[in-house]
């Protein structure tokens, strides 16, 4: 078979109720790589399961190239040379995600207002907006953040409610920061805050050697506890020295 005759078989759920994107990710796959895709539609639940029960198979859809079953979507992104994550697997993704945008949201707002993406005005939204949104992330679903944040927090082991307000602590000295507002109560927080997570976090990673997930972005990442965690406190308490010293905008 010549590489400009590679021909596949793809078998997808497309009812009217319901189309697997899982088979419309199958198919653009192996279009992009150069197969010719014969398309096969189960059309109803029925057909699904006939299918399913004939070829012993939990899910669809199933690809199936030279006669042979390569499998559903994941198998056939192996099969193709792609990379699929493994459920649990480490992850650092969503928190260079964040950063990176928090950092081309400070830059273009330092630009719109001061026609310069590279100010000092700049550093301190970034941190400041990065402060925001890993407080949204945890305020998705305080009560999964709560849980794991007991796993290592100094204070919040001592007294629960502060595993509950933390997300609120954390958005509000964020705001706070950002406006340049109310920096008599705004830097004591965030120091707080922050001094006590960062001497939890490194007292659970580099003194006690556990291995914990870490809470920052929310209670369902993969991102392990240790440096990251580390870093945002160390923003918190960096924001509220810089305030507290007023060598910037954000002066007291």
């Amino acid at each position: 078979m010549t590489e400009n005759a590679k021909r596949a078989t793809l078998y997808r759920m497309v009812m009217p109720d319901h189309v697997c994107p899982y088979g419309i990710k199958s198919k653009w796959q192996l279009e992009r790589h150069g197969y010719t895709v014969d398309d096969h539609w189960l059309t109803t639940r029925e057909a699904t399961d006939a299918f399913k029960w004939e070829h012993s198979v939990q899910t669809t859809p199933q690809t199936f190239i030279d006669g042979k079953r390569i499998g559903g979507n994941d198998d056939l992104t192996r099969f193709l040379g792609g990379r699929v994550a493994e459920p649990g697997a480490t992850s650092y993704r969503p928190v260079i995600a964040l950063f990176g945008m928090t950092a081309a949201l400070a830059m273009a707002a330092s630009f719109a207002v001061t026609g310069s993406p590279f100010t000092v005005r700049a550093a301190e939204w970034f941190v400041s907006f990065s402060m925001c949104v890993l407080a949204m992330l945890k305020l998705q679903d305080v009560e999964k953040f709560s849980s794991m944040f007991l796993n290592y927090d100094l204070l919040a082991r001592r007294w629960v409610p502060y595993a509950y307000a933390y997300p609120f602590l954390e958005g509000l000295a964020g705001v706070l920061m950002a406006a340049g507002a109310l920096p008599w109560f705004a830097a004591p927080l965030g120091l707080t805050i922050g001094t006590i997570g960062a001497v939890s976090v490194f007292k659970a990673v580099y003194v006690d050697r556990r291995t914990l997930k870490c809470a920052c972005v929310g209670g369902s990442s993969n991102v392990p506890l240790g440096f990251v965690s580390l870093t945002e406190n160390l923003f918190m308490i960096g924001m509220a020295l810089w305030m507290i010293a007023g060598p910037g905008g954000m002066a007291m």
